[in-house]
């Protein structure tokens, strides 16, 4: 069974390699683009860091670009909905096609994330995680989950919200944390694929 488990993980890694490499040449200049006008309209670096964790509990910088004010983050973690006074027109548009996150191709391949895999959270929210929620950590973290389609509109439900953060903690955390159960009962590249395609999809139909 180590053995097995072993060989999933090399085919993972490969695949994860190769398609994030392939995603990124081909977005190159797309994303030159992108980058200037995020320069263009507000001051501050062209990508977001923001340190989450990984893989076994261990924190890790993962990469986004930037669609916020500098400095927006210590008003809070959590964007409250699309209109957010702190995201930038560019970011409007980077948010709206999920385009912010295609830097985390490059934390693919460094390693630190899968292109599948329940998405990376704060130190803080990971805190209140449970012992049995704690299992998620057992895997790489991804880009995109089962959790990333159902809540596709989180930040408009947070912006619906009287509390956004209470309502992320109660409700939307611990239904994503459920979902995430589905990928760890039987993770395979055949289940990363669909949920590649049913991301794409709903990033299109939108």
């Amino acid at each position: 069974m180590g053995f097995e488990n072993s060989k999933k993980l090399e085919m993972k890694r490969a695949f994860d390699s190769i398609v994030s490499l392939f995603i990124l040449i081909c977005f190159l200049p797309f994303g030159i683009i992108l980058a200037f006008w995020i320069s263009l309209e507000s001051k501050g670096g062209i990508f977001y860091r923001q340190q989450r964790i990984g893989l076994n509990g261990n924190p890790f910088y993962i990469l986004k670009f930037r669609t916020m004010r500098k400095n927006a983050d210590q008003f809070g973690k959590l964007t409250v909905g699309m209109r957010d006074a702190r995201i930038t027109r560019a970011g409007y548009f980077l948010r709206k096609f999920k385009l912010d996150e295609f830097p985390q191709f490059i934390n693919v391949l460094k390693g630190e994330m899968s292109i599948v895999g329940p998405r990376p959270e704060v130190q803080e929210y990971v805190n209140l995680y449970t012992v049995e929620q704690q299992k998620i950590l057992n895997v790489k973290p991804g880009i995109t989950d089962y959790a990333s389609i159902e809540f596709f509109n989180e930040n408009e439900l947070l912006g619906n919200s009287e509390d956004p953060n209470k309502t992320y903690i109660e409700i939307i955390m611990p239904a994503k944390l459920e979902m995430n159960k589905k990928y760890l009962d039987n993770p395979s590249l055949r289940q990363d694929m669909k949920i590649i395609w049913q991301t794409f999809t709903r990033i299109i139909n939108r």
